[in-house]
C-alpha cells in the first residue's frame, strides 16, 4: 500500500453500523409490499377490462372528457394567471383602497369551497336574468361551461395571486434597492428584476395549484360539463358497471403523473443556475 492510498483510508469515515429492525421499519416495509401487489393487481385488472365490452363501448367518450378536462383546466389556468398579477400587486400595495378589496376577494375565494363558489355563480345567475339580458350578459351565464371557466377562473386566481404576492414578498429588499440606485422606474424594477425572481420561488406551489385544480375540475360534471368526471358519471349510470370510475382515476392518475414530472423537468431546467 503506498503513502496516498494508505492516507486515504484513513481520511475514509466509517461504515456506518446496519439500522435496527424497529417496528416503524418493518410496517414501512410491509406497507411498500402491500402497494406493490395492489398496484400488479390493478395493472391485472387493468389489462382484463380493457378488452370488455364495456371499455369497447365508452372508451371514446372518456377521451372526449378527458380533452374537455383538459381545456376547463387550462382556460381557467391562463385567466387566474392574468388575473392574479393586479390582485397579487394591489395586495402589496400601500394604499388601503386597492388593499382591501383584493383581500376580501382572497379571503372569500380562499376560504370558501369551490363546489359553493359553481353553484353560486351557476344557479345563482338565474336570479338576475333580467338584469343580465338587459347588458348583453345572460348568453355568457346560461352556458354551464361558461360558468365553470368563470368560477375556476376566479378562485385559482385567488390561490395564485397569494402564490405570488408571498413570492415577491420574499424577493430581498437589496434587490429593491439596488435597481433604485440604478435609478430605474419602479414599474420597470418591479417587471424586470422582483417579478422574473418571484417566478423562481413561487414555481412549486404553482404546479401544486395546477395539480389541484386538476383534481378540483371534476366539480364541473355536477352542473351538467361533461367532462371526465362528467362521461364517467353518465357512463354508470348506464351501465353499473365499477369500473367506470376505475378508469376514470386511472385518467385522473396519468394526467396528474404526467404533469408532475414534466414540471419537474421543467423546474429543473428554469433553476439549473442555483444547483452549482
Amino acid at each position: 500500500m503506498s503513502i496516498a492510498t494508505g492516507f486515504i483510508e484513513a481520511r475514509r469515515p466509517p461504515a456506518a453500523p446496519p439500522r435496527p429492525w424497529t417496528g416503524a421499519r418493518i410496517a414501512g416495509h410491509v406497507l411498500m409490499a402491500l402497494w406493490i401487489v395492489s398496484g400488479f393487481f390493478l395493472v391485472w385488472y387493468l389489462a382484463e377490462a380493457y378488452f370488455s365490452p364495456f371499455f369497447e363501448k365508452y372508451a371514446d367518450k372518456y377521451v372526449s372528457g378527458f380533452i374537455v378536462t383538459l381545456q376547463i383546466v387550462g382556460v381557467s389556468l391562463l385567466i387566474g394567471a392574468l388575473l392574479s398579477v393586479p390582485v397579487a400587486l394591489a395586495r402589496n400595495s400601500r394604499l388601503a383602497l386597492f388593499r382591501w378589496p383584493a383581500y376580501a376577494y382572497v379571503y372569500f375565494f380562499r376560504g370558501t369551497p369551490l363546489l359553493a363558489q359553481t353553484f353560486l355563480i351557476y344557479y345563482g345567475a338565474g336570479s338576475f336574468r333580467d338584469a343580465l339580458t338587459e347588458v348583453g350578459l345572460w348568453t355568457f351565464f346560461r352556458d354551464a361551461w361558461f360558468c365553470v371557466i368563470f368560477a375556476f377562473s376566479l378562485n385559482t386566481a385567488a390561490y395564485q395571486a397569494e402564490i405570488l404576492r408571498g413570492a415577491i414578498s420574499n424577493v430581498p429588499k437589496g434587490q429593491w434597492e439596488g435597481a433604485k440606485a440604478l435609478g430605474l422606474p419602479r414599474h420597470v424594477i418591479l417587471f424586470k428584476v422582483i417579478i422574473p425572481q418571484a417566478l423562481m420561488v413561487a414555481l412549486r406551489p404553482y404546479g401544486n395549484e395546477i395539480i389541484l385544480m386538476i383534481k378540483g375540475s371534476a366539480i364541473a360534471s355536477i352542473v351538467t360539463v361533461f367532462d371526465l368526471m362528467g362521461e364517467t358519471r353518465r357512463a354508470y349510470s348506464r351501465s353499473y358497471d365499477f369500473q367506470a370510475y376505475i378508469w376514470a382515476a386511472v385518467f385522473y392518475l396519468f394526467l396528474v403523473e404526467t404533469l408532475r414530472r414534466v414540471w419537474d423537468k421543467f423546474e429543473a431546467r428554469l433553476t439549473r443556475h442555483l444547483a452549482r
